[in-house]
């Protein structure tokens, strides 16, 4: 019997280390949705190309979906906490007027919940525009390296072989669209929080 104890403390030791650990991994959600940006931006990319910017080999496919699986938890944990900000100082400035447009029923008491959850979609969309711009850029750096891959290694090339040319090139394209989409939308920047 206490042997069993022992055994059955233990057990629930480790297990408590591996729920925290769960709670940090990237949602189902998460994974989907950079399996699809990884699929969008190695079709825009070229299989070679894409390999290039995540490693060189075979994985690269799941090396790409590991990194955006994390990055796309990072920005919905980022467009919740963002959300709920806007709409606590939604809710100071005027409680009864935030009851009436975002609560239902007689009481309205799910105000805040309605208004957190609209504001965090809206913030992950803007979010995905970084997403939908790598695409673009990595499109746009395919086509120009097709023109004249030595003058492309050598413009976008900072390592020793010029390997690293087609992701420098996505990365400051696609920095390029970011700027214009924040420049379009007023100078809002949703990626800082």
């Amino acid at each position: 019997m206490k042997k069993s104890l022992t055994t059955l403390a233990a057990m629930a030791a480790l297990a408590v280390p591996a729920v925290a650990i769960a709670e940090d991994q990237p949602s189902d959600q998460n994974k989907q949705n950079a399996q699809q940006y990884c699929r969008d931006l190695r079709d825009a990319s070229g299989k070679d190309n894409f390999r290039s910017m995540f490693g060189g080999g075979k994985n690269a496919f799941g090396k790409c979906v590991s990194q955006n699986a994390k990055k796309d938890q990072k920005q919905t944990e980022r467009a919740h906490t963002n959300a709920a900000k806007e709409c606590k100082a939604e809710r100071d400035a005027d409680a009864t007027a935030f009851a009436e447009k975002y609560g239902q029923g007689k009481s309205h008491k799910n105000a805040y919940g309605k208004c957190v959850s609209q504001h965090a979609k809206a913030n992950k969309a803007e979010e995905d525009k970084t997403d939908t711009n790598d695409v673009k850029a990595a499109k746009s750096c395919k086509s120009e390296k097709a023109e004249d891959k030595d003058a492309f290694a050598a413009k976008y090339g900072t390592n020793a072989n010029k390997k690293n040319a087609f992701g420098k090139c996505v990365s400051q394209n696609s920095k390029k669209l970011d700027d214009q989409d924040n420049e379009d939308d007023g100078g809002s920047d949703t990626t800082t929080s």
